[in-house]
């Protein structure tokens, strides 16, 4: 997929106050500092195009960018568990599950999870959420440059061990670096096949 153009549209409070659901929609979410400005801009050639949702008030909003007038890519706030639950207990969390469970355009969560740590309870839940809830999804693992080849490999299988022990199959998943652009082709051409079932 060629990216022609990427613009920011809206930020939202609410599910019902984004964009009308007639084009196909790609969340992306993960913890603070999991690099997920960085990804979206390098998978949208535009620099800086994430930061829209960085300034204050914003960071806490769901916010739609249109890709090439056709889809639209949205930055979503990174998430938050109770220690003791598996319930959000951040006060913009219902804001999150509400757009992840009922938005109708919404046709894949790229969840996104930090190469270099190994499994966390926060990013388990979530993705046993993701699945209990029916959100189709796939995890993106970033900053894959800041591991030697073997240490990547390890952590990555370690992480897919762990999944497996609650899951029989795992979704999609992605290995990822903005800095070295790596994984940029297999995320987009997903993306663009995904659309085509949209249209379908």
């Amino acid at each position: 997929m060629n990216i022609r153009t990427a613009k920011y549209i809206l930020s939202s409070t609410d599910f019902k106050k984004c964009p009308p659901p007639k084009l196909p929609e790609y969340a992306f979410i993960g913890r603070s500092n999991v690099g997920k400005s960085s990804l979206i801009n390098m998978l949208t050639n535009v620099k800086g195009l994430a930061k829209t949702s960085g300034t204050p008030g914003k960071t806490q909003l769901i916010n739609h960018f249109i890709i090439n007038d056709e889809w639209y890519l949205v930055d979503l706030p990174g998430i938050g568990y109770a220690k003791k639950s598996k319930k959000l207990s951040s006060g913009w969390s219902q804001m999150i599950t509400d757009y992840l469970g009922l938005r109708p355009s919404l046709v894949c969560t790229f969840y996104l999870v930090d190469c270099r740590i190994e499994p966390q309870e926060i990013d388990l839940s979530f993705i046993e959420w993701l699945g209990e809830n029916q959100v189709p999804f796939v995890i993106v693992f970033t900053k894959a440059d800041k591991l030697k080849p073997l240490e990547l490999s390890r952590k990555i299988t370690t992480y897919k061990t762990r999944l497996l022990t609650e899951w029989e199959e795992l979704p999609p998943i992605f290995v990822s670096s903005a800095t070295e652009k790596k994984a940029k082709e297999d995320i987009l051409k997903y993306i663009e096949d995904t659309n085509q079932l949209f249209r379908q």
